[in-house]
This record gives C-alpha cells, sequence and structure tokens, in this order.
C-alpha cells in the first residue's frame, strides 16, 4: 500500500488519553494488513505507557470501519497472513472504549466488541456481515456478540447480516450510550476523564477481574472476585 500507514492509523495523546483514528474514509475505513498492525501496536504500546489511562478507538467520519480491506485480502498470494487486532485490544492493561461514529461492519464490530465500552453516535450503524461475504469469523464474534446481546440475537444477526440503527444497538446491549453525532468524542472524552480521576491501580485490577472473569461459571467469578480481593487487601496492609 502506497499510503503512509501513519496516516491512515492515527494515534494522538492527550490529557491521558490515546486516541486510535482510523483514517481511510474514502474506501469506508477498510483495514488494510499494515493498518490493522498499527492498530494493534498502538494498544499494545499503552500498556507501556505510564501515562496513559484510557484508550479511544474511532474513525474518520463517515464509518467507523468497514472492516477488512477485502480487495487486498482477495489479491493477496502465497499463505493468508493473520493479523488480529483484538488479541491487542484485549491483552492492553488500559480501558478501551469505541466511540462508533457510523458504519462499523465485521471486522469491525469485533474491534468495538474487544473494548471494555462502546459509545455510539447516532449516526452509527452495525452489521456481522461475514456468512453475506462468505467469511467464518475469526477475531471473536460468536463469543463476544452472544456475550453482548444474547446467543439468539448474535445468532440472527450474523445469519441475516442485517443492519441495525444506534437505538436498536442500545436496545439489545450492544453499546452503553447513544448520543448526538457532534457530542461523541466530548462524551467519550467525558468518560475518560472520569475513569482518569480515579486510583489507576484499582482501575486496572477491576479492567482485570471484568476480562478475566468474562465467560466463567458464576461460582467462578465470585471466586476469582474473591481472589483479586485478598490480593489487592495483602498488598495495601503488608
Amino acid at each position: 500500500m502506497s499510503d503512509d500507514v501513519n496516516e491512515l492509523v492515527k494515534v494522538s495523546d492527550a490529557d491521558g488519553v490515546r486516541t486510535i483514528t482510523i483514517d481511510r474514509p474514502e474506501l469506508r475505513n477498510a483495514m488494510s494488513f499494515a493498518m490493522r498492525e498499527r492498530i494493534a501496536n498502538a494498544f499494545s504500546e499503552s500498556s507501556e505507557n505510564d501515562a496513559i489511562v484510557v484508550v479511544v478507538i474511532t474513525g474518520a467520519d463517515p464509518s467507523f470501519s468497514s472492516g477488512v480491506d477485502l480487495k487486498e485480502v482477495r489479491s493477496a498470494t502465497g499463505p493468508p497472513r493473520r493479523m488480529d487486532p483484538t488479541l491487542a485490544v484485549r491483552a492492553c492493561t488500559r480501558p478501551t472504549i469505541a466511540a462508533v461514529n457510523g458504519v462499523c461492519v465485521t471486522g469491525a464490530l469485533e474491534i468495538a466488541l474487544a473494548c471494555d465500552m462502546i459509545v455510539a453516535s447516532e449516526r452509527a450503524r452495525f452489521a456481522d456481515t461475514h456468512a453475506k461475504v462468505g467469511l467464518i469469523p475469526g477475531w471473536g464474534m460468536s463469543a463476544a456478540l452472544p456475550t453482548a446481546v444474547g446467543r439468539r440475537k448474535a445468532v440472527e444477526l450474523s445469519l441475516t447480516g442485517a443492519f441495525i440503527d444506534a437505538d436498536e444497538a442500545l436496545r439489545i446491549g450492544l453499546v452503553n450510550a447513544v448520543v448526538p453525532h457532534e457530542e461523541l468524542l466530548p462524551r467519550t472524552y467525558e468518560i475518560a476523564q472520569a475513569i482518569g480521576a480515579l486510583d489507576q491501580s484499582v482501575v486496572r485490577r477491576h479492567v482485570s477481574l471484568y476480562r478475566r472473569a468474562d465467560g466463567l461459571p458464576f461460582t467462578d467469578a465470585l471466586a476469582l472476585e474473591r481472589e483479586v480481593a485478598d490480593e489487592w487487601a495483602a498488598s495495601r496492609n503488608p
């Protein structure tokens, strides 16, 4: 790809918040291999940067992202190359927020689902089109989507490829909030600043606890919480 990947995925840090912006609007922010790699690196590097307390990912209007660059995938020769940015999102030790400003499809939806929170613009639209384009999900859709919206709704969305708007996404529990389009980033940064005002060692333990408990049976999740709470208490009172 001739374009500079640093321009296609912009990374900026301000007031403790890292903002990752997918910026390829002429192709609905479709993500090439190099773009996905830069997204993954931006999340991974956040865990090593004490100045970063929250990571936000968004897209350049009018789309969040249409997912993987299928033209690149289909024109590739040789063994397929895998670059799953959701691994880095889930491994990031900072709270993560997807600020979804427009269409969020398939691989992009998997990235949003990997984040701890999703704030949606009123213009946001969501769909899982893997089946429509003849693909099997590989970044966690079949695990993360039913966790968010329930198995039956997840199966419906995946097998029909139907788009849902922001209000429906809120109703079924896919997103945390829907805001006017021009308020999307300001509202997301308000949430980030509220998180940043807390004791970050506590915040990071909460983030880790929720992620580790995700998918565990209830009794196992309770046991994990007690274990983490006991470790925390011991660290505060050596």
